[in-house]
C-alpha cells in the first residue's frame, strides 16, 4: 500500500520539505517563500488525492458489502481507511512544523535587519545619534540602554562618535558609553514634549517629533550626516518577547546590562539627611488614584517617617500621564523640589536614590532604577493585571546577575499582613 499514489505523494512532499528547510540553503528568505508555496501546492494536491481515496474506499466498501466478502477482505478495507486517516494527520503535522519554521525565520530575519543596520555604523566614521528617547523610565532602563550598549559594542563605535539624546538629564545612565549627552528639554519645554509624545509612547518608528528633534540636535552640535540609532530598531526586535511569542533569550542575546554609579551633584550637598529612605509614589494604571491608595500612601510615609528621614522625589512638572502623590509635611519628611529642573530632574533623583538606605514607592521605572544603583526597592501596586509579569521577571534576572539591589513588589492588600509579621522598622534597622 505504501508504494501506491499516496506513498509517492508523501515521498515527494518529504523531499520537497527537505530541500526547502535544510540549513545548507543560504537564502533563508527565498527558502521561506518556497516553503509557503510548497505547503499551498501540497495541501491542494493532498486533499484532492485524499478525496479520491475516500471515494474509492466508499465504493469498495459498497461492493464489499454487496459481495459479503470474508473477514480478511473487510480487514483490508479497514486498513485503507486507517491509511487515509494517517495521511490527513501526517499532512497536518507537516503543515504545523512548517508554520513553526516560517515563524522562526521571521525572528531571524528581524535579527539580520538589525545586524545590517549596525554594519553601517561599523563601516563609516560618521557620528552616531542615539535616540531620541521619549518613552517610559522603565523601558529605558530595562531595554533601551542595555540594547544601545550591546549595539554600539557590536558595531565597535568609538565614544567620540556617540551622541545620546534623552529627556530629564539622566547622563549617568549612559556614562559607560563615554559619549556626549544632550537633553531634549534643551530644545523643547516639558509641556511641548508631553503634547508631542503622549499619543505615541512606544517609539516603533521615527515620528515627526523625533525627526524634528534629531535635526535640531544635529544642527546645534554641528553634525554632518549623522547615523541614527532609533528606538524603533529595538522595539521591532523585542516585540515578539513582549507579546510572549519569543523567550527571554531574544532579549538577553541583544542586551548588555551595567550598574549605574551615583552621580556627583554639588547642589545636593547639605540638602539631604545623613540616613534616609527615598520615596516616590505616583498614580498609574497599576496604582490608580483611589481613596484607598491615598490612605495607604499616607500611612506608609507616616510609618517610615517615624523610623527614619524620608526624602520625597516629586517634581513640579509632568511629562507623561503619571501624577505624583504629595504627602502632608512632617519634620522628618524632606523635599528638594527647587532642584528638580526639567533637564536635570532624573539625574537629581538618581543621585538621591543612589545615596539612600532604600527606595519605597509605586511599582514602575523608579523601582528598577534603585536596584541598578545598588539600592533595595519596595514597590507597591494595587492592580496586578495592569503590568506584564515578564517585565518584572526579566528585571529580577538582571538584578540577580549584576549582584545589584533587590526589588520586592507587593500588592497593597498584602501590606497589613507584612506589617503584622515584622516588628515596626525591622526592615530599616537591618
Amino acid at each position: 500500500m505504501t508504494g501506491g499514489p499516496l506513498g509517492r505523494l508523501l515521498g515527494a512532499l518529504g523531499r520537497a520539505v527537505h530541500r526547502v528547510v535544510h540549513p545548507q540553503h543560504a537564502d533563508e528568505r527565498r527558502r521561506a517563500d518556497e516553503l509557503a508555496r510548497t505547503i499551498k501546492s501540497a495541501s491542494a494536491e493532498t486533499h484532492a488525492r485524499l478525496d479520491a481515496i475516500g471515494r474509492d474506499v466508499r465504493d469498495a466498501s459498497t461492493r464489499i458489502g454487496r459481495l459479503a466478502l470474508d473477514k480478511d477482505v473487510r480487514a483490508i478495507d479497514r486498513r485503507v481507511e486507517q491509511m487515509a486517516e494517517a495521511s490527513t494527520w501526517h499532512y497536518r503535522a507537516i503543515a504545523q512544523t512548517l508554520k513553526g519554521a516560517a515563524w522562526d525565520e521571521e525572528l531571524r530575519a528581524e535579527e539580520r535587519r538589525v545586524l545590517r543596520r549596525l554594519s553601517r555604523f561599523a563601516r563609516g566614521g560618521h557620528p552616531v545619534l542615539v535616540g531620541p528617547w521619549s518613552g517610559e523610565v522603565g523601558f529605558e532602563l530595562l531595554y533601551w540602554i542595555p540594547f544601545v550598549t550591546w549595539a554600539l559594542r557590536k558595531a565597535r563605535v568609538a565614544p567620540e562618535r556617540i551622541t545620546v539624546v534623552s529627556r530629564g538629564g539622566p547622563a549617568s545612565w549612559y556614562a559607560h558609553l563615554e559619549g556626549r549627552y544632550v537633553d531634549a528639554f534643551s530644545f523643547v519645554s516639558p509641556d511641548t514634549f508631553r503634547a508631542r509624545t503622549e499619543a505615541l509612547k512606544k517609539q516603533r518608528r521615527a515620528g515627526a517629533f523625533d525627526r524634528e528633534l534629531v535635526k535640531r540636535v544635529a544642527q546645534a552640535a554641528g553634525m554632518k550626516r549623522p547615523l541614527l540609532l532609533h528606538p524603533g530598531l529595538m522595539y521591532r526586535l523585542f516585540y515578539p518577547f513582549w507579546k510572549q511569542q519569543a523567550t527571554v533569550v531574544r532579549v538577553e542575546k541583544h542586551t548588555e546590562y551595567r550598574p549605574i554609579a551615583r552621580p556627583s551633584l554639588p547642589e545636593l550637598d547639605g540638602r539631604l539627611p545623613a540616613d534616609y529612605v527615598a520615596v516616590r509614589f505616583y498614580f498609574s494604571d497599576a496604582f490608580p488614584d483611589t481613596a484607598g491608595n491615598r490612605q495607604f500612601v499616607e500611612r506608609t510615609i507616616a510609618a517610615l517617617a517615624d523610623a527614619i528621614d524620608v526624602v520625597i522625589l516629586n517634581t513640579a512638572f509632568h511629562v507623561d500621564e503619571h501624577r505624583d502623590y504629595a504627602p502632608r509635611g512632617a519634620s522628618r519628611i524632606h523635599t528638594v523640589d527647587d532642584l528638580m529642573a526639567a533637564d536635570r530632574n532624573l539625574e537629581v533623583q538618581t543621585a538621591i536614590i543612589a545615596g539612600s538606605r532604600a527606595f519605597v514607592g509605586t511599582y514602575g521605572g523608579y523601582s528598577y532604577l534603585a536596584p541598578l544603583c545598588g539600592v533595595p526597592a519596595l514597590a507597591f501596586y494595587s492592580v496586578r493585571d495592569a503590568f506584564f509579569a515578564h517585565h518584572l521577571e526579566l528585571a529580577e534576572r538582571v538584578f540577580r546577575r549584576l549582584g545589584a539591589g533587590s526589588l520586592v513588589p507587593i500588592d497593597v492588600r498584602d501590606a497589613d499582613l507584612i506589617r503584622m509579621a515584622l516588628a515596626p522598622g525591622a526592615l530599616l534597622r537591618t
